[in-house]
């Protein structure tokens, strides 16, 4: 049974009181319900890492880092490293998502270093794959899926070192979310690509969350099928009414 996880990523949002106020709203959630059936997991922007941290300490929600650089240390100035992130008290980073892809031209092969440095500092990458409007209308999801997979999922990834959330470029901070059909496609095809390349074994542990407008209204239809093991969440994570919710739609 994979385990759901619901990760917010707060992106290039949030100050140090609001941000922290809203890591202690959800800790204190946490505390007041006691054991929760899934995982949750916050993402803030770099800056917030630390005050996130001591705010969640002992709530038993997960921190992760939204990037990092492929290398352990060295010059790149404005870079975070993955053992950076560990030592900020992650246990997460997202890579490839999106906006890095397209805002920074980031390749499938640099997602892939990305990953691979994040396992070798005790990390676990969220690997994020999703195509574009173009490329829907064309019919090519399921190809650009299976390429992103091949491309940017580090070789020997296992289900306790690499997460994957697919997320429809079109459906990002739009209002707009794809069918629960199209969805369940989505997730089955990157499972299918998965056990090709990690093995059947490997694959079927592997956790594949949903992102692309998530919300409290959508949330427990989307979590309810097969391969969807949780979600990425953008907008819906800043607010605490509606990220708990959210977790709370787990089956």
């Amino acid at each position: 049974m994979r385990r759901k996880l619901i990760a917010g990523n707060w992106k290039m949002n949030g100050l140090r009181q609001t941000g922290t106020q809203l890591a202690a709203d959800l800790a204190g959630r946490a505390h007041a319900a006691g054991r929760l059936g899934y995982d949750l997991l916050l993402c803030p922007p770099a800056p917030l890492l630390f005050p996130v941290a001591a705010a969640l300490d002992g709530s038993g929600i997960a921190l992760g880092g939204q990037d990092c650089h492929p290398a352990r240390a060295g010059a790149h100035t404005g870079d975070i490293g993955a053992e950076m992130l560990r030592d900020a008290g992650c246990a997460y980073v997202i890579v490839g998502h999106s906006e890095r892809r397209t805002d920074h031209g980031e390749s499938d092969a640099t997602v892939r270093a990305k990953g691979q440095a994040a396992q070798a500092a005790g990390l676990t990458p969220i690997v994020c794959v999703g195509e574009t409007a173009a490329q829907r209308a064309a019919g090519e999801t399921l190809a650009v899926l299976e390429s992103q997979i091949k491309g940017s999922v580090p070789p020997g990834s296992t289900a306790a070192t690499v997460v994957v959330a697919y997320e429809p470029v079109w459906a990002i901070g739009t209002g707009l979310s794809a069918t629960p059909a199209d969805v369940a496609a989505a997730h089955a095809h990157i499972r299918a690509v998965l056990g090709r390349r990690l093995g059947e074994a490997a694959a079927a542990g592997v956790r594949i969350l949903y992102g692309g407008s998530v919300k409290p209204e959508n949330a427990a239809e989307l979590l309810a099928l097969a391969d969807v093991d949780g979600a990425l969440v953008g907008g819906a994570s800043l607010k605490a009414d509606d990220f708990w919710a959210i977790g709370a739609s787990c089956p």
